[in-house]
């Protein structure tokens, strides 16, 4: 398996145009042509200040794609590599699609081969929950969001070094938010993540 690291060489120039506008303002899934579509809307829930809400079932009945829905929801897998997410190379965080709660940053999104956005840690262990699963004749550790308490997929112990962990997420479960558009969408806080990363991908002058 090979880390990614978000295609570095890339975000040298995506983030000084962020940092730019800061300065001047399994089975077939239902609706799975979707599901091969980024989600463009905002998530339904609240994010003011940091306070991440769940909404009503019915807001997120008219607000969410029915597989979005189905996946959040009712614990549902989407296809593999027919998912929105699963090749996105782009640098940026991905967030809850129903509260917009941080969940995991594209620096640690790795091919894991599986057609599932794989990542070896949360971007904010705080919002993640894990509880064992025991569906479908397996034993797996199920990941949730703590605030939205949306199904986000599972936990293993296969993944790369350092943390040997692989997030096998559901591209329905979250909305990526590029790293030019974080400081807009109330994300800013975490550009040095990626400034940093810009910074240590420049070649080292003798």
């Amino acid at each position: 398996m090979r880390v990614h690291l978000a295609s570095i060489a890339g975000i040298a120039g995506t983030l000084a145009l962020a940092l730019t506008v800061t300065h001047t303002t399994g089975a077939q899934a239902p609706n799975e042509a979707a599901a091969a579509q980024p989600a463009a809307a905002p998530y339904a829930g609240d994010h003011a200040m940091d306070h991440y809400k769940k909404p009503s079932e019915d807001v997120l009945q008219k607000q969410l794609t029915p597989l979005e829905f189905e996946v959040t929801q009712h614990a549902f897998t989407e296809t593999p590599f027919h998912n929105a997410y699963w090749d996105n190379h782009q640098a940026g965080i991905y967030v809850d699609i129903v509260s917009g709660e941080p969940l995991f940053s594209s620096l640690d999104k790795f091919d894991s081969g599986t057609g599932w956005p794989s990542f070896t840690k949360p971007l904010e262990p705080k919002n993640i929950t894990t509880d064992t699963d025991r569906s479908a004749f397996m034993v797996r550790t199920e990941v949730r969001s703590k605030h939205a308490n949306s199904h986000l997929g599972h936990l293993f112990d296969d993944g790369p070094k350092p943390t040997g962990l692989r997030y096998c997420m559901n591209s329905a479960a979250m909305r990526f938010v590029p790293v030019d558009s974080l400081e807009a969408e109330g994300y800013g806080k975490y550009l040095p993540l990626f400034q940093k990363a810009a910074e240590s991908a420049k070649p080292h002058k003798p």
